[in-house]
């Protein structure tokens, strides 16, 4: 007897850590992204330094995403690896280049621009990738009897070549807004100066997205245009964030354009979830098609709860252990 809604439970937590994921990696993703613009090589030390500590805890949430994915929802690996095959090898290989770069950087003299552009080049195809894959989940997969049945680069077209973009963009304003946070003095005032025209590129992305969005698929156009109910107020949700965006970045608030930009991704990772609900291999299988079997979904729940409060735990007490401006010549290394 089914007691609880397991794939639901499992959709809610699987949504959870990715979102955790976005919002945790992406700052140290855009601070890569930045990187070749920084004013100067002491300020890319500073950067490197404010996410040295907490950027490989933050990628946790991309393992635990992915295995829980795996656990509950298998069919949707068979489908997804295949269909994205090569933009999960460039975001994987992304991420690669830029944890190494990571330890490999403090130690070098002479050889320390190559590291300076495996960091940022990491960070960039790992983030564009990411964005790619998830216009591809929008435009949806070409299946047959559980099998994907299309191109290996079918994944890459103008729309998901936009929605990287966008994620490029996307990460580095949480990359500047974090900046404004972690630091002070001249990379501080560069953060700020940059933050505004990334916000502009950023919602000019969203503004294409949205309008192209509903000819890509029908059943998100019928979602948001067949009656116009609650859903809207998360478009309206991101437009307000941008705005606070814009207002703390005029006043030189230090904390509130980075906390602004984590709502807007929430708010924009919330109308993705509600375009596409139910199904989590589009336009064919719903969470409950693609769930495993009800006793495997309960066994590795129970180990999952209690992995997840020790994770949060952890992240918290790293955020509070290094807490505070990141000043030159300072670091963890």
């Amino acid at each position: 007897m089914e007691l609880f809604d397991l794939p639901l439970i499992w959709a809610f937590i699987i949504g959870f850590g990715i979102i955790m994921y976005v919002l945790m990696d992406g700052f140290d993703l855009g601070v890569g992204i930045l990187f070749p613009f920084a004013p100067s090589e002491e300020a890319r030390d500073t950067m490197m330094n404010t996410v040295a500590p907490i950027w490989d805890g933050n990628e946790t949430w991309l393992v635990l995403g992915g295995a829980g994915l795996l656990a509950a929802f298998p069919l949707v690996y068979s489908i997804f690896l295949p269909a994205l095959y090569l933009g999960v090898f460039l975001l994987l290989a992304g991420l690669i280049f830029r944890g190494v770069a990571f330890e490999f950087r403090f130690k070098a003299r002479t050889s320390r621009y190559l590291w300076n552009w495996a960091f940022a080049g990491g960070s960039t195809v790992a983030s564009f990738a990411q964005g790619a894959v998830v216009g591809a989940y929008i435009q949806g997969f070409e299946t047959a009897n559980g099998v994907y049945v299309g191109g290996a680069l079918d994944w890459l077209t103008p729309f998901t070549v936009l929605t990287g973009l966008g994620m490029l963009a996307g990460y580095a304003l949480l990359g500047s807004t974090w900046l404004i946070l972690k630091t002070e003095g001249r990379l501080q005032a560069w953060a700020y100066r940059i933050t505004l025209p990334l916000l502009a590129g950023v919602l000019v992305v969203f503004a294409i997205i949205s309008v192209w969005t509903p000819f890509v698929d029908d059943l998100v156009r019928d979602r948001w245009f067949s009656n116009l109910s609650v859903i809207w107020l998360l478009p309206m949700l991101t437009l307000l964030c941008a705005w606070q965006i814009f207002r703390s970045v005029r006043n030189r608030s230090e904390g509130m354009p980075f906390v602004a930009t984590m709502g807007l991704f929430i708010t924009t990772y919330l109308g993705l979830v509600v375009s596409r609900w139910p199904y989590v291999v589009p336009p064919d299988y719903t969470l409950w098609e693609a769930a495993s079997a009800y006793e495997s979904q309960l066994f590795l729940l129970l180990g999952l709860l209690f992995v997840i409060p020790i994770v949060l735990v952890y992240t918290a007490w790293t955020y509070w252990v290094f807490r505070g401006k990141v000043r030159a010549g300072e670091g963890y290394h």
